[in-house]
């Protein structure tokens, strides 16, 4: 005889969750049921545990396959097709296919979208990214696009590589940016399938890579097409640790964290006011919070393990070289191993920078009288005339300078 449903279980569907087959549900004892909204689906083989989790209505678990869902937020008719979600945010109609891994602060604002087998860690996909099938894309942040149709994309079977073979992870990505990807409006990035990046790389909105093509350096010109000449194969000798340039990995590091810290602070003034006043709406906000403060801290992790690694770089850089070493590479690399506490102090202030004041109060008087009662947050956004849109981008970019600008001037051999 089948068993029937718990007593969590029970209460929920009395309340309106619609649960299948309740007996092949999981629901922990560590999960708030109040957290979980009327109108949520959750198919057989689901796992749901956490005591942050909130799933707000209409989200849709396991329709493809079974979901383990951990200390996990979602918004309206998110749909989580299966596999493994743990500590992530997903706002309204975001959606991810089957055998899904998605783990460790990431955020995907509205529509946005990953095809099966996709695989994200400190990953922020901003509204209407979408990222095609058999994908690996962590430590990246991504913009771009106008709406569902006209949005930046990744093919299927990209990988975007963000281990070095010194084994160190500060390699994220920044795919356009904040100050003007949170308004959408920019021209989409597309990334052609079977291709790569070598991270960490910045690249411009408008920028489309063929397919096959692995980007190994920096795009800041927008509109172009980039090809993959398929050079032939080469070898040369590795030494590991050895960090042949640091002034590009550093400038990627610092402009990634200064752009959490700018998407951090538009939430704190702005996405807050859409959230609505309710628990579940509430722990939202909170939980895309929380997970900006793991993938702000994680990446002064990371670089901090970099900065760590630079003395036995010197070494091994010196006794390969000789006199041919090339003294301000030997600088810059005993200047952020000096220098790093400092930095790192630094950062971690900077967290909550809010930039200037003026500026942020400029934008906000232009978003409260252009604002209509009951309009979302995309219309509101898409609702910004041409003079509100720059007032916002100002404010931003300041933030994004006053961060990029602070740590600097603690390192100056690397301007």
């Amino acid at each position: 005889m089948e068993n029937g449903p718990d007593h969590k279980t029970r209460s929920l569907m009395d309340k309106g969750v619609i649960i299948p087959f309740p007996a092949e549900v999981s629901i922990g004892d560590d999960v708030d049921p109040g957290m979980i909204a009327p109108g949520v689906v959750i198919h057989p083989g689901c796992r749901i545990s956490g005591k942050t989790t909130s799933i707000l209505a209409g989200t849709v678990l396991g329709a493809h396959g079974p979901v383990t869902l951990i200390d996990c937020q979602t918004g309206r008719d998110a749909e989580l097709g299966g596999g493994f979600f743990s500590q992530s945010v997903f706002l309204d109609r975001s959606a991810v296919a089957a055998d899904a891994h998605v783990r460790d602060a990431c955020i995907l604002e509205e529509e946005a979208r990953g095809g099966h087998s996709v695989k994200l860690g400190h990953t922020v996909l901003l509204p209407f990214v979408t990222l095609g099938s058999h994908i690996d894309f962590c430590d990246c942040l991504m913009a771009g696009g106008t709406d569902g149709r006209n949005c930046s994309e990744v093919g299927s079977s990209f990988v975007h590589f963000n281990l070095t073979p010194n084994r160190d992870r500060a390699a994220p990505s920044l795919l356009g940016d904040v100050p003007r990807g949170v308004m959408p409006g920019e021209r989409p990035i597309f990334l052609g399938g079977q291709g790569g990046m070598v991270g960490p790389v910045v690249i411009e909105y408008g920028t489309v890579t063929s397919a096959g093509t692995i980007v190994r350096g920096d795009i800041t010109e927008g509109g172009k097409m980039v090809f993959d000449d398929h050079p032939r194969p080469a070898m040369r000798d590795f030494r590991p640790g050895i960090y042949w340039e640091i002034t590009r990995r550093v400038r990627n590091n610092l402009l990634f964290i200064a752009n959490l810290v700018a998407l951090r602070v538009w939430y704190v003034f702005v996405r807050s006011e859409f959230f609505g006043p309710g628990a579940i709406e509430q722990a939202l906000l909170r939980g895309a919070l929380e997970k900006l403060d793991m993938s702000l801290d994680e990446r002064i992790r990371s670089l901090g393990e970099t900065a760590g690694n630079m003395p036995e770089s010197i070494h091994e850089y010196q006794a390969l070289m000789g006199k041919a070493a090339r003294r301000t590479l030997i600088a810059q690399k005993r200047e952020l191993f000096e220098k790093w506490g400092r930095m790192r102090g630094m950062l971690r202030s900077l967290k909550s920078c809010t930039g200037d004041e003026q500026e942020r109060d400029a934008f906000l008087s232009h978003l409260a009288s252009g604002r209509v009662a009951g309009r979302g947050y995309i219309e509101t956004m898409r609702g910004l005339d041409a003079e509100a849109r720059l007032s916002g981008i100002r404010w931003l970019q300041g933030v994004v300078n006053r961060v990029v600008d602070s740590v600097y001037a603690t390192i100056p051999s690397f301007r």
